[in-house]
């Protein structure tokens, strides 16, 4: 068995890149746009993972755009899309620079989840061992659902 993709639904093409992409660092390694089916898909990979993902069509995320206007709920009982990042906390600055809430902080130095503008909860892995426990990081509270 060989891992592909995930998909998840999205309602704004624009606003979900400015997630996926201009604050969680991914990058678009396909598209495809289906008139018939009234639909766009759009690939999406590490940076790390682009070249294996674009050959393979393995590692990716699929966003879902359906063309007519369509109500999505229960982003939450999707459960999650994981990555793992080099720096939690530079990651998690990022985001918030970026305009996005993180609901989960790292205060330990290991584990952040923030949410797509669709709901998706996305959890953030620090890569090997946990950070030193820092501020602002530390004393932050959850917001909201993660």
């Amino acid at each position: 068995m060989q891992y592909l993709h995930t998909m998840v639904r999205i309602r704004n093409i624009e606003e979900s890149l400015k997630f996926y992409c201009g604050a969680l660092g991914l990058v678009e390694t396909r598209r495809i746009e289906n008139e018939k089916g009234r639909f766009t898909l759009i690939f999406l990979a590490t940076p790390e993972d682009a070249a294996e993902a674009t050959a393979s069509r393995t590692k990716e995320l699929e966003l879902t755009f359906n063309w007519d206007d369509e109500a999505y709920t229960g982003g939450r009982n999707f459960g999650h899309l994981a990555y793992r990042v080099n720096n939690i906390y530079e990651a998690c600055a990022k985001i918030q620079a970026a305009g996005y809430t993180i609901h989960r902080p790292p205060r330990e130095g290991r584990m952040a989840f923030v949410k797509s503008p669709d709901g998706i909860s996305i959890e953030l892995l620090q890569k090997g061992e946990n950070l030193p426990v820092a501020e602002p990081w530390a004393s932050a509270p959850n917001i909201g659902s993660w």
